[in-house]
């Protein structure tokens, strides 16, 4: 950790080695509030805060006269230490000289007039406190970082940068390819699932650690207290807040938590729910070709370790998996729980009474293969609605039987008992942990004889052209071991094998 002592001309930029050039703020980036929202974006995107904005902690931020909707958004926030301009994927965190806590305040008031620039609704002074102590980027994980954001002591916002949709060092080397990146320029890397509306009087507390790192190594909480400012807007000057319901369910989180009566639709109990990633025939067809063990080095390469589904094994080994994740969740076995929510047509039935054509059931089951997780029943259902098949940390009952019944599956074994006696079925569409790894709803999930990976939608292009391309050139480097070619100097090529293998595939 690095504490940087206050400046006594100007307390806002203690935390910070020196005046920031600029202020960039993602968009969206975590999966959570992506899900929330609606709309999973294929690349990340971008705004600027002005430097004016920027506060300290243990500071007072005025929500501004008129305005009933400014909202607190907990975020990681990067400190550039070194320039960086067109840097790599590979070289972006080394530009990273710190890490700390920031809440990016906004006010859905002032949206409207702003076309989406921002300004005046997350703009105002005092917007963008940071701090309060700065994390030395050389000794994290950017990948195992956490950030949890309390209101009034009540925790709000708690995830983690394993549920990016974009990791941490893509921001800096996307930018970098637009910009350069100063000494001092800071990043703020976008807020997850639970950002509200905070009114005067309320206390917002956020830090970012790294629980997972010799000596968990933390922000400190960046405290800002909410008070309401009385200078009012002139119309003369520019237009005035103004809200409506939208922005109202945008600043809340919701409409409930706004106290707006549901849509029609929800009223009904027929709410559509927002449109979930599904696979074209093209990115089918290439998943088919591309191995796991392929995937799971693409993924690596990209910054993304923790994509691996641990300690499952395939029911046919020589059948590959592909196909979009639905999810659903089992808690400990508890008797009052399963009495209440085990018998009858339960969660668990529910999944499997609707899954979808090329859909894969994943299942937490904490990774207890005491109690089997599903029978030849609900295997044969799956079937039946067209499921790619399902995926279990626990156990199968029925297994021969399942496996009869031709439903590709993966599980840590076999097991003859029934649900209750391990898990109660809780919920469904949610993110889940299976066999290690989080799992989102309509996650892209793969196995084979090797194992399973879970490829973030988001990236799930890219991850392919590079699998598919390793994949080629690994076959051209084994035909040439085969042809009694030496290992030095091919596995990995050296320059005159590159020239070699480049010039081939220019002939193809």
């Amino acid at each position: 950790m690095m504490t940087h002592p206050l400046d006594p001309a100007d307390r806002r930029f203690a935390a910070l080695p020196e005046h920031p050039g600029k202020i960039i703020a993602v968009h969206l980036a975590y999966t959570s509030r992506a899900d929330q929202r609606g709309r999973r974006p294929a690349a990340p995107s971008y705004f600027l805060k002005p430097g004016s904005s920027v506060a300290g902690t243990d500071g007072t931020l005025e929500r501004p006269a008129g305005t009933e909707l400014l909202a607190f958004e907990g975020e990681i926030a990067l400190v550039i230490g070194t320039p960086a301009r067109h840097v790599s994927l590979e070289q972006a965190w080394d530009h990273v000289g710190w890490v700390t806590a920031a809440n990016d305040f906004g006010v859905y008031d002032l949206r409207r007039n702003d076309k989406g620039s921002n300004l005046r609704n997350k703009g105002v002074d005092g917007f963008t406190p940071l701090g309060p102590e700065l994390l030395d980027a050389r000794t994290i994980d950017p990948a195992a970082l956490r950030v949890r954001t309390w209101v009034d002591g009540e925790i709000a916002q708690d995830d983690t940068t394993s549920a990016l949709l974009f990791p941490l060092a893509q921001f800096v080397a996307d930018l970098s390819q637009h910009l350069t990146l100063e000494r001092g320029d800071v990043i703020l890397t976008g807020t997850p699932a639970g950002s509200s509306v905070v009114g005067p009087g309320a206390v917002v507390e956020v830090e970012v650690d790294a629980p997972s790192a010799a000596g968990a190594p933390t922000s400190g909480r960046l405290r800002t207290t909410i008070a309401q400012s009385h200078v009012p807007f002139d119309p003369a000057l520019g237009s005035l807040p103004t809200v409506d319901d939208t922005q109202r369910e945008e600043a809340w989180g919701s409409r409930e938590a706004a106290g707006l009566a549901p849509r029609a639709a929800e009223a009904d109990g027929a709410a559509a729910a927002p449109a979930r990633f599904t696979l074209s025939a093209a990115q089918r067809e290439k998943l088919e070709a591309a191995p796991v063990a392929g995937l799971s080095a693409a993924l690596r390469t990209r910054g993304l370790h923790h994509c691996l589904l641990d300690g499952l094994r395939p029911m046919h080994p020589e059948r590959k998996l592909v196909g979009t994740a639905t999810t659903l969740r089992f808690v400990p076995a508890r008797e009052d729980l399963f009495t209440a929510h085990g018998g009858g047509f339960n969660t668990q039935k529910q999944v499997f009474d609707s899954v979808g054509e090329g859909e894969v059931i994943v299942i937490e089951a904490r990774g207890d293969s005491g109690a089997g997780t599903l029978g030849d029943i609900l295997a044969l259902r799956a079937q039946q609605r067209g499921a790619a098949g399902v995926v279990t940390d626990g156990a199968i009952r029925d297994y021969d039987a399942v496996a009869e019944i031709g439903l590709t599956a993966f599980s840590a074994g076999a097991h003859p008992s029934v649900l209750g006696r391990k898990h109660v079925p809780w919920d469904s569409d949610v993110a889940v942990a299976c066999g290690g790894a989080t799992v989102l709803p309509g996650d892209v999930i793969v196995g084979d004889s090797d194992g399973l990976v879970v490829i973030p939608p988001a990236v799930l292009d890219e991850i392919l052209e590079a699998t598919l391309a390793n994949e080629e050139r690994d076959e051209w480097i084994a035909a040439r071991i085969a042809e009694g070619e030496a290992i030095e100097g091919l596995f990995p090529m050296n320059e005159q094998w590159k020239a070699r293998y480049a010039a081939w595939r220019r002939e193809r």
